[in-house]
């Protein structure tokens, strides 16, 4: 009798575990074919295409698999790709995956020894690159001796970086793009864009300059020259621009 206990026991045991083996390699299965990614969608990517995204999240030796990547990418930080802070991977079905990409705020960049040196909008350099990036302005006639990552900029006036902010803030605002903003030993402030340049003097009624700025820009393209703005009010009727 004890043995053919001993024996059901047994037989029972093994039963259980192939079950449990088959039931694990049926949900294995399952996962790896049924939240397979077909399709990818990007939102949020300024510095770098849906493509460069996908190939980022999505290489080669990665298991292209909805749950993982899901998990794995779960308000994941971002330390070696530059720009961008923080990603993460949204479910919108089995097959279908939603990359959230959350970029760094750059509110202008810097020339330093051959490369352009990012910083947001408390002055602090965040990064560095070779390369010039569409859409962040560089910020000229500021003067320091060094530059360290991850520290301020050490100018003269740190009250600049306010005034880079709301300068780059109404820019954006107003879906303006300066190529170079341009700072002078006053602090009056010139915006760049291609040859033609719009001096804008103290940062009083920036604004309104700015929205003035809106229907004019479009008839400076080409052109080389100055549009002076410094003493734009309400009241103002005309802007002279002098042609180079």
């Amino acid at each position: 009798m004890y043995q053919y206990d001993d024996f059901n026991r047994k037989k029972f045991i093994l039963w259980s575990i192939v079950i449990l083996l088959l039931v694990v390699g049926i949900g294995v299965y399952l996962i790896m074919t049924q939240f397979s990614v077909t399709d990818v969608k990007v939102e949020g990517n300024e510095h770098y295409t849906d493509a460069e995204i996908r190939d980022m999240i999505l290489p080669e030796d990665t298991w292209h698999n909805s749950l993982y990547l899901s998990v794995k990418y779960r308000n994941k930080e971002i330390k070696d790709i530059p720009f961008i802070e923080m990603m993460d991977v949204e479910i919108e079905s089995n097959h279908v995956i939603k990359i959230n990409v959350y970029e760094k705020a750059l509110a202008g960049c810097v020339s330093y020894l051959g490369n352009y040196m990012y910083f947001d909008r408390d002055g602090i350099v965040i990064e560095s690159s070779d390369q010039l990036t569409k859409g962040v302005p560089q910020i000229k006639g500021l003067t320091f001796e060094h530059v360290v990552m991850h520290e301020k900029l050490p100018v003269e006036d740190p009250s600049v970086f306010s005034k880079i902010l709301n300068v780059t803030q109404l820019l954006g605002k107003y879906e303006l793009e300066a190529d170079k903003i341009f700072f002078g030993s006053d602090m009056d402030i010139t915006l760049y864009f291609g040859q033609a340049r719009v001096y804008l003097g103290t940062d009083t009624n920036m604004e309104e300059k700015m929205m003035q700025l809106v229907p004019i820009l479009p008839h400076l393209a080409g052109k080389s020259g100055i549009l002076n703005m410094e003493n734009f009010d309400e009241n103002t009727e005309n802007i002279p621009f002098n042609m180079d």
